[in-house]
């Protein structure tokens, strides 16, 4: 008779909210662009379920800066095309571009010279520039809601942020609620990228670190140094390739990157992943090698899709057992694949917590799992020292808080997420 593997959501969201309600734990968050995506807003930049998303994905961002960059330059773009790999995106296209520009020097191809694919980087920039500068709506939202998780209690360890996207969110909402966060930059002026400081933890744990290893909006070169101008019309240093021609562009990205390396080489540390789809190729080699090299970190991702459609990442957690993906539909856990199947409720409190990860959503009645959203994610972090929840009628994430408590199992003795097997049946 075959075996079908099964994993139950309730035990590793148990895990879950007992890790994130305590502060003891080592824990990092990888943002990828599928973040931005769950926040709708409507024509006036406020907060709308029938709105569009603040900013697209980066296959919505192509299409943006195809449809807006000048017709001389979306003819030069077509004919690079055919060099590339099938359906290419933004960024590989601009790595494409940027590398012309560093190797022919004043030949031509396709009628540009070098600086002529510089200058049109530069306005390939612009146009991504324009799209992610959106600002973070007035009203209660994702963004902070993750913010009001990492200043909810004190930590042994700064909660570290690494994402890969270009917009000025995350710092909005850090700065809306009046929390310190570092970010490798140093100076009041024109602050300075420090890489020294970027290696070394000396902070107090209360400063969150945020590091955005593809580049940022309002970051410029001043002076032979990278500075950060405040200024949303600053777009040069977004998404530069990791052979940028010179030196002082490296400098940032290969610190960052390399903090990455760090904090997943430290032992008992956690990466939570939302929102990325595991097709960076420079980002996804950044964590296979960790989590080869070190058996005693963790890595978790929260994808959107059924695993069916989330290939990347399931291909790398099969290969690495200390890597989980949770899915729409099932997770791969320790290595094994298999669908989700809830188990019995221990009481009618945990049937309320179960809502904050499982049920179903619009039109789809059916159950599955949900924080593959990041905006039922980070409401799931909010909620995580919770001891009760009310659920309002007729509001899909209206969830109100009961009286916070502490956990009854310490962070030590609960299990760790992906250490053990699931039933078979």
């Amino acid at each position: 008779m075959s075996q079908n593997t099964v994993h139950n959501p309730d035990r590793y969201m148990a895990d879950l909210r007992q890790i994130l309600s305590q502060g003891k734990k080592r824990i990092g968050i990888l943002l990828g662009a599928g973040a931005p995506v769950s926040l709708r807003v409507d024509g006036e930049g406020k907060l709308s379920d029938t709105g569009s998303s603040i900013i697209p994905d980066v296959a919505g961002l192509t299409k943006y800066v195809f449809e807006n960059i000048l017709d001389e330059d979306r003819k030069i773009v077509d004919l690079l095309l055919p060099e590339l790999d099938p359906n290419p995106n933004i960024e590989t296209i601009l790595t494409r571009i940027r590398r012309l520009s560093q190797a022919i020097g004043t030949i031509k191809i396709h009628g540009l010279d070098g600086s002529g694919y510089e200058a049109l980087a530069e306005r390939i920039c612009e146009k991504i520039g324009e799209r992610v500068a959106p600002s973070l709506p007035q009203e209660v939202n994702p963004y902070t809601e993750l913010v009001s998780w990492v200043s909810g209690i004190t930590r042994d360890h700064p909660v570290e942020i690494f994402s890969p996207n270009y917009d000025l969110l995350l710092e909005e909402a850090f700065e809306r609620a009046h929390l310190p966060y570092f970010d490798g930059f140093s100076g009041a002026h024109k602050p300075f990228f420090d890489p020294t400081s970027v290696a070394t933890d000396r902070l107090p744990s209360r400063w969150s670190r945020l590091w955005k290893i593809h580049g940022s909006l309002g970051w410029d070169i001043s002076g032979g140094t990278v500075i950060r101008t405040g200024s949303r019309s600053a777009t040069k240093l977004i998404y530069p390739d990791h052979l940028k021609y010179d030196q002082i562009s490296r400098q940032p990205f290969s610190s960052l990157f390399e903090r990455l390396k760090s904090f997943l080489t430290t032992p008992d540390s956690l990466l939570i992943c939302t929102g990325f789809s595991f097709f960076d190729s420079h980002i996804a080699a950044v964590l296979d090698e960790a989590l080869e090299a070190n058996k005693h970190t963790a890595v978790l991702a929260f994808q959107y899709k059924n695993l069916s459609d989330e290939m990347y990442a399931v291909g790398l957690a099969l290969k690495r057992p200390n890597m989980s993906v949770y899915a729409r539909d099932g997770a791969v856990i320790f290595g094994v694949k298999g669908n989700w199947v809830p188990g019995q409720s221990p009481s009618n409190e945990w049937l309320n917590i179960r809502r904050t990860f499982w049920g179903g959503t619009g039109e789809n009645t059916s159950n599955q799992f949900l924080l593959g959203d990041f905006s039922k994610l980070a409401r799931f972090f909010a909620l995580s020292q919770s001891s009760e929840f009310i659920f309002q009628k007729n509001a899909d994430d209206a969830i109100t808080e009961g009286e916070d408590s502490p956990s009854s199992v310490d962070e030590e003795d609960s299990m760790s997420a992906g250490e053990n097997n699931d039933s078979k049946s």
